[in-house]
């Protein structure tokens, strides 16, 4: 929902407010002319300065429960927390509005004499927040219920497009054919460790164009993917100790969806630099039952704009994509320091 709109509606909602007060004081002010009551105009006089302030309780009501307490506890459930720290809101709002109806009586305009005649101001004034609140409480919950479906539009969207750039990605005519070169010259070499990589290459093309149809899959094939795909970018390179790949942890029953981690693993093959050194690239998957942490960290001969779009998607989809798949579950973080460019990626099984 635009930001425009929602201020709108709030600056409707008090109009509206402070027009129902102004009715209501000229309806009882009609009255207490045709009567002359003079119980009646004491009356007038209190409801004049009541509806003076009670704007304030009704703020305090309504915008603590609005910003607060429906992000903190209505919208995650925590009814017992709610219902405590709402009551403890209409609370101070009734004696924020007292305090200043008290103001009044120094300037002699009236007077509040005894414990019944506060409790009851204080009172009132706790309920008209509540009022508020309830309503504060309505009027964001249609806001973030129009607001989510808005966001998965949008989400819905960019993972239409992140799925055309993942297409792109998994029949990358550059990785296909240089793995199929190597082999082919392998084959002379050792025609066993050959068909090995042949059979890696395989698997590769299989889990492409199977496995990742699927919303998730098991994390174990998500490594097992990975490791091949290591082992035929290492037989690129004549140091095969440029890139040192370690898992820890046990997978276990953890599904994740599929091709998750290989933009950054392709983008670190990509802009490495020195591959004749060691480790000039470090993967590490740490794995536990309550979160996975996804380490990449590969050495650059210059930083060019491409480093910031892994394996030809760009951060922004694959953050949106992140954001439709683990809403509140994930956190990602890229820098670059001293020319080293690091990617920490963690999965949580619950929301953090």
């Amino acid at each position: 929902m635009k930001k425009s709109f929602v201020i709108a509606l709030h600056v409707g909602y008090w109009i509206l407010y402070l027009l129902l007060i102004t009715l209501l004081m000229l309806f009882l002010q009609a009255g207490g002319i045709k009567t002359g009551s003079q119980n009646l105009e004491k009356m007038l006089s209190f409801l004049r300065f009541m509806s003076a302030f009670t704007i304030l309780p009704g703020v305090i009501g309504f915008y603590v429960f609005y910003a607060l307490l429906f992000d903190r506890y209505l919208s995650k459930k925590r009814f017992t927390a709610l219902v405590f720290t709402g009551l403890v809101t209409i609370l101070i709002a009734g004696l924020a509005g007292f305090t200043g109806l008290n103001m009044f009586t120094h300037w002699q305009i009236f007077k509040f004499n005894g414990m019944k005649e506060i409790s009851f101001l204080v009172g009132f004034m706790s309920v008209l927040a509540l009022i508020h609140g309830i309503i504060a409480l309505v009027m964001k919950g249609f806001i973030t219920w129009y607001g989510d479906i808005k966001v998965k539009e949008a989400l819905q969207k960019k993972n239409f497009e992140t799925e055309l750039a993942l297409v792109k990605l998994q029949l990358s005519p550059h990785f296909l054919f240089n793995t199929i070169n190597n082999i082919d010259v392998l084959i002379e070499k050792d025609s066993t460790a050959a068909s090995a990589y042949l059979n890696k290459l395989s698997d590769i093309m299989r889990f492409m164009l199977y496995e990742t149809k699927t919303e998730h899959i098991p994390l174990n094939k998500e490594l097992a993917y990975i490791g091949k795909y290591i082992d035929l970018q290492k037989i690129r390179s004549s140091n095969i100790n440029f890139v040192k790949y370690t898992v820890e942890g046990d997978p276990g029953l953890w599904m994740i969806a599929p091709m998750l981690f290989i933009p950054f693993i392709e983008n670190a093959f990509k802009h490495a630099g020195n591959k004749k050194t060691d480790n000039a690239i470090l993967i590490m998957i740490r794995i536990t039952p309550e979160m996975i942490d996804f380490y990449c960290e590969n050495y650059l001969n210059s930083l060019t704009e491409s480093e910031r779009e892994p394996g030809g998607i760009g951060n922004d989809l694959i953050e949106k994509r992140l954001l439709l798949l683990y809403p509140g579950k994930h956190h990602l973080q890229t820098t670059v320091q001293n020319n080293l460019y690091k990617v920490h990626l963690s999965i949580y099984s619950h929301e953090s």
